[in-house]
């Protein structure tokens, strides 16, 4: 059975950093993971996705967002820095089977999400 787990979201100043996590269970590492996110009143938004060789970032987030993923913890990990209030969202990480995409309805499995607000 597949499960997706986001943590770390929270409150946080802007301009400040936060780091969140997706533990996957029942993937293999040929899977893609991407990070989505959903502010209130908006659509789902592609923000980067990590495959086996390669990671892409949508504009919105390019030099302040990185991602990584640590296969030994199952772990994908979102470093976000120079947050702003527009980054106030759902976050959400998601898995597919054949390769990169920003589109969430080429995904198959998603997490429950954790929000993310920014404010002072």
């Amino acid at each position: 059975q597949v499960r997706l787990a986001e943590s770390g979201g929270g409150l946080v100043q802007p301009g400040g950093s936060l780091t969140l996590s997706c533990t996957a269970s029942g993937l293999s590492s040929d899977y893609a993971i991407g990070w989505f996110r959903q502010a209130p009143g908006k659509g789902r938004e592609g923000l980067s996705c990590i495959t086996s060789g390669n990671t892409y970032y949508a504009d919105s987030v390019k030099g302040r967002f990185t991602m990584s993923r640590d296969n030994a913890k199952n772990t994908v990990y979102l470093q976000m820095k120079s947050l702003k209030p527009e980054d106030t969202a759902v976050y959400y990480c998601a898995a597919r089977l054949k390769g990169s995409s920003s589109l969430p309805d080429e995904y198959d499995y998603w997490g429950q999400g954790t929000q993310v607000t920014v404010s002072s």
